[in-house]
């Protein structure tokens, strides 16, 4: 089999807070932003990567959800236990300096972990958990 990662979804409650914190902060590109019904999907990826995105969502409208589902995944979103994702990169202590120079919420500095690698981890402005690891 031939497979790859195209996208992964992470939902996101401020579409111009999101676009700042992936497009200024982290550095990737907008790839896409669709609004419909009030709502904006957008598709953020690193440059030189074209094939990799992430799709950042609007959670309560996915159809059929319930305000009770609603409500629980303004919960998550807030507690920062609804997305994660792990990034990587060559100089993890610069990649820090740089989230950190930013508002971003700063959860873990970078850290030798027990089970082999450096890694570092951030929120981002809808609360998902950011860990980023030290490529060697």
């Amino acid at each position: 089999m031939d497979i790859t990662i195209h996208s992964s979804f992470l939902p996101h409650n401020d579409p111009e807070a999101s676009v700042a914190f992936y497009r200024d902060i982290l550095g990737f590109e907008v790839r896409n932003d669709v609004g419909y019904g009030g709502f904006r999907w957008i598709t953020v990826g690193p440059a030189g990567q074209p094939g990799t995105s992430i799709v950042l969502y609007p959670p309560d409208a996915s159809p059929g959800i319930t305000d009770d589902e609603r409500r629980t995944l303004a919960e998550m979103m807030a507690k920062g236990t609804l997305g994660i994702i792990v990034l990587a990169t060559k100089d993890l202590d610069a990649t820090f300096e740089r989230l950190q120079a930013s508002d971003a919420e700063v959860v873990q500095e970078p850290t030798e972990q027990p089970y082999g690698i450096r890694d570092c981890a951030f929120r981002d402005p809808a609360g998902n958990l950011i860990r980023i690891n030290e490529l060697r």
